[in-house]
């Protein structure tokens, strides 16, 4: 049965939504095997007219269907050759499928003459259109917030997570770049190498060479950051209500200039809350002096080539697989302190789109963990073309429906500054005008 077919049977299957004509259509799909394009169009056609029972109305009915409509349907014939490829590819290794298109393994791999335990999931969003692939942060209003993944996943339909990139351990702000729905949440720091998930469903890795500007026709400011700690006092740096109610401190010799519809509508020397709507710049006072009477400031994104179709970005680093090839630049993205054996998270991807999340314990005698080089030659084993390191150590953990897979430093895993989520989203309808429309 393709999945089209198994998504009718359910969707007609609510006792609510059972008609004389329902029924027909259902019957009618199963025997001719209509994609699910033509029987939604086959059944608006049936609702035009009166239906013998109840009615299609504002009940929220979830379809069982890709969340991307598609001319292509994956048959089980696929879903059960997916299978057995992975099953062999993981023979060594104990195997659970979690979910159409989610593999979980686990065992132990040889790391000189000792061991690692390592957990691994794999992605697979061509079996499982419903499946999303997004970072989550702590809190939704600030970004000084850390917590279990445990409670970043559960607030959600997290099916499966691990940690995602660096943060600052004081006050959780993530230090490097994160953009969530085209939203810029933070900045790059030091270039850092990233991943991103596509619009289109792919991935891509390269360094975070992501560049923000002040700009109207008269004049194009450089901004060095945003929602970022300060590193010079000689940078400018926007902070977004992402960052919490007020902007920090300006830098000596600098203030804190209120931007809102374009325009600054005040200038401060200390702390100030930010705008609903609009942002605080803080930078030298010079640069705030030479703009403060412009009109029409837009805040300009510019993203690298290889991000210009993200829908998320997650940094990390460093870079562990390059176009095929083992590429590490620890020193470039100042990153030496962390090369030695250590916990380690993986993300990278295949050359046929499969994402491959691992989790590498470490700082014990069952379980030494990986240098970067290790972890490299272990990802590339598991077939990525390209891949890079997370957030490891302490941090490093992952979670499967509601429990921990793996064995962090410390139980249960520490307070992080948010996730990268595996998530099964299936289309809402709230209304026949819903689904005629799809």
């Amino acid at each position: 049965m393709t999945t089209a077919k198994t998504s009718l049977i359910s969707f007609w299957q609510d006792d609510k939504m059972l008609s004389c004509k329902g029924w027909f259509i259902s019957i009618l799909a199963y025997w001719i095997n209509l994609n699910l394009i033509a029987i939604t169009l086959l059944s608006i056609g049936f609702f035009g007219g009166d239906v013998c029972s109840s009615k299609l109305d504002d009940k929220i009915v979830k379809v069982q269907a890709a969340a991307k409509i598609s001319t292509e349907i994956i048959t089980e014939d696929e879903k059960i050759s997916w299978i057995d490829a992975k099953n062999t590819k993981y023979s060594k290794f104990k195997v659970t499928f979690l979910e159409d298109g989610i593999l979980y393994a686990k065992g132990l791999v040889p790391v000189g003459n000792k061991s690692v335990r390592v957990n691994i999931l794999e992605i697979n969003t061509k079996i499982n259109p419903n499946l999303d692939v997004e970072p989550k942060t702590a809190s939704s209003s600030k970004l000084n917030s850390r917590v279990k993944i445990q409670n970043i996943a559960s607030n959600s339909n997290t099916i499966a997570a691990v940690n995602g990139g660096y943060f600052k351990p004081q006050t959780g702000v993530p230090l490097g770049a994160l953009v969530i729905n085209n939203e810029v949440i933070t900045g790059p720091i030091y270039n850092r190498a990233s991943i991103s998930i596509n619009n289109d469903g792919t991935y891509s890795i390269g360094k975070s060479d992501i560049k923000f500007f002040l700009k109207n026709r008269k004049t194009v400011l450089k901004i060095d950051n945003i929602n970022q700690p300060r590193i010079l006092s000689t940078y400018s740096i926007i902070y977004t209500q992402r960052w919490g109610k007020t902007a920090p401190m300006p830098p000596k010799y600098g203030a804190n200039a209120l931007i809102k519809n374009g325009k600054i509508t005040g200038i401060y020397n200390g702390t100030v809350q930010i705008p609903e709507g609009g942002y605080v710049l803080s930078a030298p006072i010079k640069v705030i002096q030479d703009i403060k009477n412009q009109r029409n400031l837009k805040l300009e994104v510019k993203y690298p080539k290889y991000f210009e179709n993200s829908k998320h970005i997650i940094s990390g680093g460093p870079f562990l697989i390059k176009d095929g090839e083992i590429y590490i630049d620890a020193k470039e993205e100042k990153l030496t302190a962390i090369s030695g054996r250590n916990p380690r998270t993986l993300i990278g991807y295949t050359k046929d789109n499969e994402l491959i999340l691992a989790t590498v314990d470490g700082r014990e005698n069952r379980s030494v963990g990986m240098t970067l080089y290790e972890s490299a030659k272990f990802m590339q084993k598991l077939g990525c073309i390209n891949a890079i390191n997370l957030d490891g150590g302490s941090s490093s953990v992952m979670y499967l429906k509601g429990q921990i897979a793996n064995k962090p430093p410390i139980m249960g895993g520490i307070p992080l500054s948010g996730i990268v989520s595996i998530n099964l989203n299936y289309p809402v309808i709230t209304s026949a005008k819903d689904l005629s429309q799809m």
